[in-house]
């Protein structure tokens, strides 16, 4: 009898061991997809560097080239004109990248799935076009942390669970266009990408503008909306996937949604973003964010 209760005391402490190594594993900074997402995110931030080092003359100060003009908005649509005007970049200098963070997301795993709070921080670079998301998060406790890219012109979205395990990585021509069309999104946030030579501007009226972007043979087109005042409210495409965690895919209008614009050292930026999937089944909100933060770099 008391060999058995030993042997249980035994395992229960090993058991109570192994979980506080756990705990404590979930609790420590590090993980695979922590690193992954540092190492990317230096490496293209080097290279953008590098790209502005070569295409500047640091020997001399700030010329017009360097900074929004007139000239430069010139070709586009009145509407997106008006938002540089209302946003207040002319003047301004030209970002190489940015940098968002967004807190306390509210984000949906789904159609009839729950929602979770996630930690999202995002680079978009302009020179390659090249855009990265990490997600950070958790589920029932246990962390849950993903990594979206578009590098190269290939778009992926890795999900990983307990810091350790893959769940899945989704890859493929259709990931590719859907990751360069949520650039294209966000071209106006980062304004200097839509003056670039692989994104063409389509006039519709006085509050809407259509934009197509092209690049490594991929390509994709949406809708800007804008309000009276200038500021672009929305972007709507047909060009994206929805992409379950199952796997399955399907061809749904996708909106973005910005407001609350604030300024910050003299520019307007949005302080809020969300997401829209425009399901035969309803309209699901799947990315909800308030007071983010948005660094040009």
């Amino acid at each position: 009898m008391r060999s058995n209760r030993k042997v249980m005391l035994i395992i229960i402490s090993v058991v109570l061991l192994i979980a506080a190594i756990i705990v404590v594993f979930f609790n420590i900074p590090w993980s695979r997809a922590s690193r992954e997402f540092r190492i990317l995110a230096e490496r293209l931030m080097t290279e953008a560097e590098g790209e502005a080092t070569t295409s500047t003359d640091t020997t001399s100060t700030t010329t017009e080239s360097d900074v929004f003009t007139e000239d430069d908005i010139a070709h586009l649509p009145l509407p997106v004109q008006n938002h540089f005007r209302y946003c207040g970049y002319l003047g301004t200098p030209k970002m190489s990248a940015m940098r968002i963070k967004f807190k306390d997301v509210d984000f949906s795993m789904g159609l009839n799935k729950p929602t979770i709070k996630i930690d999202y921080t995002q680079y978009n670079f302009v020179g390659a076009l090249n855009r990265i998301a990490y997600i950070d998060s958790s589920m029932y406790g246990i962390p849950f942390e993903g990594i979206d890219s578009f590098v190269g012109g290939k778009g992926s979205m890795k999900g990983m669970l307990a810091k350790l395990f893959t769940l899945f990585n989704q890859t493929g021509p259709a990931m590719d266009r859907a990751s360069l069309v949520t650039f294209l999104a966000e071209s106006l946030v980062i304004p200097n990408v839509a003056l670039q030579s692989n994104i063409t501007w389509q006039a519709i009226d006085d509050l809407h503008a259509q934009a197509t972007i092209s690049y490594r043979g991929i390509s994709g087109s949406g809708i800007f909306t804008f309000a009276e005042n200038g500021a672009m409210i929305s972007f709507t495409t047909d060009d994206r996937e929805a992409t379950d965690f199952d796997g399955q895919s399907r061809q749904i209008r996708w909106t973005a949604i910005l407001d609350d614009y604030v300024e910050k050292d003299g520019i307007k930026v949005p302080n809020v973003l969300q997401s829209i999937w425009h399901y035969p089944e309803g309209d699901l909100l799947y990315f909800d964010s308030k007071d983010i933060e948005i660094e040009f770099i």
